[in-house]
């Protein structure tokens, strides 16, 4: 029995559509690097690009559980003395980037290194629920309807 590892010009990536409103941000990033590394598939090859390429739209929707919104904290780095910066989530979502809050958690997701940075080049963000991929006809995946968690309910 042999091992199989799939050839570059046999790989197939598809366009697929997700529709962040109202989904709670980490079961939504988790499902999107699975997503994007190609574990979705039963031809999967860990050292291979063969993932699809995603679309999120609707990304200022998104929800964090509990109190994560405002006192969960994002940390960098300047390289100078005493160079610590930090934000929480609400100053992102409420801001002119709020992209950046699905980017992080699905770029932390990610095994690190240039196979990782490549297949983050596979997912496009939007806020809004226009997105100009229209000509590809993307498939849409319904990550609300795969557990009744991944959607924030009313109280």
């Amino acid at each position: 029995m042999k091992t199989f590892s799939i050839k570059p010009s046999e790989i197939k990536k598809n366009w697929i559509l997700i529709d962040a409103e109202g989904l709670v941000l980490g079961r939504l990033a988790s499902k999107i690097a699975s997503v994007l590394r190609g574990k979705e598939k039963p031809t999967f090859t860990p050292h291979m690009d063969m993932g699809d390429n995603v679309i999120v739209i609707n990304a200022e929707k998104v929800h964090l559980t509990g109190n994560k919104r405002d006192t969960k904290t994002y940390y960098w780095h300047t390289g100078y003395p005493g160079g610590i910066k930090s934000r929480v989530p609400s100053d992102y979502l409420d801001g002119d980037y709020p992209e950046r809050v699905i980017q992080k958690a699905v770029q932390r997701m990610l095994p690190g290194g240039p196979l990782s940075r490549k297949q983050m080049t596979n997912l496009k963000i939007y806020c809004g629920s226009d997105h100009p991929h229209d000509g590809l006809n993307p498939t849409t995946l319904n990550v609300k309807d795969l557990n009744e968690k991944n959607a924030r309910r009313a109280k």
